[in-house]
């Protein structure tokens, strides 16, 4: 059987094949993930970008190439998820706006889109890394133009491409020393050679069964805004007032006049923030009496920048704002919707956290809204979309708090076309908090954003939680059930005593500079043992401060942040 060239119908056919190999192999594709913690990894990332097509494309009635280029580069966009989610749907993007201009597909416009796919993922990646996904599509694109010239039977030409593209992923061990360590091949490359392996099977005649799940387009962050505003509802609100300002100082801020303020103000409530410089102190707490807040600050210099929100009344309007929302329901006429919101702020946080203690510190130091996601759930671009829309801001700054986030939340911002969007990449919890504490509502967005990320910059992150797997990560011999102490970079303690691991990570983020420790511990530990931790730093450190706060996460029995 030879087959010269496929119609809308028939790609849509291949193309949701493809999709429902890759779902069927997400599994084994997460175990080649190098790093053995327990996260969503590039299989079910992949896989979950995909689908968002695939769904798109299922639903169109009597396609046509263009309709059908829309909706797998439109699905795959706002679905993606992680890295690997995010270059797997700009190869689609690429892909599709050459199969647009076309009735049909053949050899040489296959070839043709396979080449525009590849440019549009490496333009889309600021440090394109070869062995990875790209290296893999790369390969399958050149062979894809010579086999162009050579065949004009698809099924031979897609055969020889899946080929390539296996050797290619073969030889991404000797590309990326990690993958050689781990005695892996790069998983996104492998992601991919699914994708077009599934294509294949459906060319030749292989019947892949692919349903269809119901589910409504970010249904996801629908329903999560429905659980966030029961949350909110539930809440209790111990101290009354938000209370913000800025101190100018007229003499020396000492270590020692720091800490007495500080105590002062956990006497009269919570959620403190003291950030000090040499001009100015940046104050942020919750209480029931601003003013005794500002008349001790008064003490240090002048205030300025004075910023006190009633967060009981801002609560039940914001709530009762949000359920007539709902009820209206998300199609209700635009004017409508127009007359609900209050006027437009200048500018708005997204950050994405897991955990209630983490989430509401970042409530309290000012985050607009909180996206549920990250080392164990990517939220998608369509997540960080929905997420924009319900801040009521001119410019909505988005922290990613995760690396495998950002690709996502930057998809975002050239698809957001009535709010200006910045992201702070943040790649860790601490580091989002980091950019709050610094944000400053006097300065403009680009001020904001500058000095955000120059202070990201000075934080040191480590997390503590288990291996999955058994696996070797520069030359330190990993086995599951192991703890693991992972910094910024790299794993920098392992071991089989959660205890020894974390004072072993914490002793190597401290160095001779370092002058804050904050321990925020997990659903799984608590606060005595993160007690004990702090009072063993501050004896060898007696020249450092320590701060314990109750994270809740999952997954990671301990985040500390050295700054």
């Amino acid at each position: 059987m030879e087959i010269n060239s496929i119609n809308a119908a028939g790609f849509a056919k291949i193309f949701l094949a493809g999709a429902a190999n890759l779902e069927a192999k997400k599994e084994w594709i997460n175990e080649l993930n190098v790093f053995p913690v327990p996260d969503g990894d590039t299989g079910t990332n992949m896989s979950m970008t995909i689908l968002s097509a695939a769904k798109e494309v299922d639903a169109l009635q009597n396609p046509t190439m263009k309709t059908l280029a829309k909706a797998i580069s439109s699905g795959s966009l706002r679905g993606a998820r992680g890295n690997s989610g995010v270059i797997l749907s700009q190869l689609f993007r690429g892909f599709s706006k050459v199969i647009a201009q076309h009735d049909a597909i053949t050899t040489s416009v296959c070839a043709r889109a396979m080449e525009k796919a590849v440019e549009t993922a490496y333009k889309a990646v600021m440090k394109p890394k070869e062995g990875t996904i790209l290296t893999v599509a790369k390969g399958a694109a050149r062979k894809a133009v010579d086999m162009a010239d050579k065949t004009e039977d698809l099924i031979v030409f897609l055969e020889a491409v899946v080929k390539e593209a296996d050797r290619v992923l073969a030889r991404t061990p000797d590309m990326l020393p990690v993958l050689k360590q781990a005695g892996v091949v790069d998983s996104g490359g492998q992601g991919l050679v699914e994708v077009l392996r599934g294509a294949l099977f459906s060319l030749q005649g292989k019947e892949i069964h692919y349903e269809i799940k119901s589910k409504t387009q970010g249904a996801a962050v629908l329903s999560q805004a429905n659980s966030y505003i029961d949350a909110q509802a539930e809440q209790e609100i111990k101290f009354t007032y938000c209370t913000q300002f800025l101190v100018m100082l007229k003499k020396p801020f000492s270590e020692k006049k720091e800490r007495e303020f500080k105590a002062y103000l956990e006497e009269i409530g919570d959620s403190i923030v003291v950030v000090a410089d040499d001009e100015i102190v940046k104050v942020h707490v919750h209480t029931n009496d601003p003013g005794l807040a500002m008349q001790k600050g008064l003490a240090y210099g002048g205030l300025t920048t004075i910023i006190i929100e009633n967060m009981k009344l801002e609560r039940d309007e914001k709530i009762s704002a949000m359920k007539e929302k709902e009820m209206q329901g998300e199609n209700a006429p635009a004017p409508l919707q127009e007359a609900q919101k209050e006027p437009e702020k200048e500018m708005g946080f997204v950050a994405v956290s897991i955990g209630e203690g983490l989430n509401e510190i970042f409530r309290g130091l000012g985050a607009d809204y909180i996206i549920e996601g990250g080392q164990t759930m990517n939220p998608s671009t369509e997540d960080v979309l929905k997420a924009v829309e319900m801040v009521n801001a001119k410019t909505v700054f988005i922290l990613p708090n995760n690396k495998n986030i950002i690709l996502a939340a930057n998809q975002a911002v050239s698809l957001c076309e009535d709010k200006n969007i910045i992201v702070i990449p943040t790649t860790t919890i601490p580091q989002g908090i980091t950019a709050l504490v610094n944000y400053i509502p006097d300065q403009t967005p680009k001020e904001n954003s500058d000095h955000m990320n120059s202070e990201i910059e000075l934080i040191k992150t480590g997390q503590v939680t288990y291996a999955v797997r058994d696996t070797e990560i520069d030359d330190k011999e990993i086995h599951q059930g192991d703890y693991m102490g992972i910094g910024d970079k790299t794993i920098l303690s392992v071991g089989t005593d959660k205890r020894a691991v974390t004072l072993d990570l914490i002793e190597q983020l401290i160095d001779e500079e370092s002058a804050l420790l904050s321990i925020y511990y997990g659903e799984e530990a608590d606060e005595k043992e993160a007690e004990e931790f702090s009072k063993l730093i501050m004896a060898k450190h007696p020249e450092l401060e320590v701060e314990i706060h109750n994270g809740g996460q999952p997954v990671y029995y301990y985040i500390v942040s050295v700054e």
